[in-house]
C-alpha cells in the first residue's frame, strides 16, 4: 500500500495555495489598471461629442452670425447610452444654459442624475451689436461611481478638449 501512494502524481495543497496566491497578486495589479483604462475610454465619449458640438456651433455661426443652443444648431446625441450630461448656451446664444432638456441640456442616459457643470459662461457680444462672439459647451459625468464628477468643456476656440476641467480618473 505504501508503494501505491508514492506512485500517485498530483499537486499538494501547498502548491495549490501558492498558485492561488500568485493569481490573487496578479489580479490585484491588473484589475485597477483595467478599470482606469475603461474610464479613460469613457472620457473619449465626452471629447468626441464636444467635438461634434464645436462643429455644429461653427457651422451655425457661419449661417446666423451667432452661436446657439443644441436645439438651434440641430445637435443631438446618437442613442441613449451617453454617460455625460451636456450643456450649451440657451436659445439665442447670449446667455448661460437655462437647463431646458433637449434645448440646451442633454441629460445623461446612463446611471443616476448627473449634476451639471456649475459654470457655463454667457456668450459675449461684439461691440454691443448683440452678436454672440463666443460659446462654451460642457460635459459632466460620473464615469466611475465615486463622488468626483468628470468635467470637460469646449469653446469657440476649440480649447478644453485636451485636458479635463476635473479629471475623475486621476483624482
Amino acid at each position: 500500500m505504501l508503494k501505491s501512494w508514492r506512485d500517485q502524481k498530483g499537486f499538494t495543497l501547498i502548491e495549490l495555495m501558492i498558485v492561488v496566491a500568485i493569481i490573487g497578486i496578479l489580479a490585484a495589479i491588473a484589475i485597477p489598471n483595467f478599470l482606469r483604462y475603461q474610464a479613460k475610454s469613457r472620457q473619449a465619449e465626452a471629447r468626441t461629442n464636444l467635438g461634434g458640438v464645436f462643429v455644429s456651433e461653427i457651422a451655425y455661426f457661419g449661417e446666423n452670425a451667432r452661436y446657439g443652443s443644441y436645439q438651434e444648431v440641430g445637435y443631438a446625441l446618437a442613442g441613449t447610452s451617453n454617460r455625460y450630461t451636456y450643456r450649451s448656451p440657451a436659445n439665442g446664444g447670449t446667455a448661460g444654459s437655462g437647463g431646458a432638456a433637449a434645448v440646451d441640456l442633454l441629460p445623461a442616459g446612463l446611471g443616476g442624475s448627473t449634476p451639471e457643470n456649475t459654470v457655463v459662461p454667457s456668450a459675449a457680444s461684439i461691440a454691443g451689436a448683440g452678436i454672440a462672439a463666443a460659446f462654451t459647451a460642457t460635459a459632466t459625468g460620473d464615469i466611475d461611481g465615486d463622488p468626483t464628477n468628470d468635467q470637460w468643456h469646449v469653446n469657440d476656440g476649440k480649447r478644453g478638449l485636451q485636458f479635463a476641467d476635473v479629471d475623475d480618473v486621476t483624482t
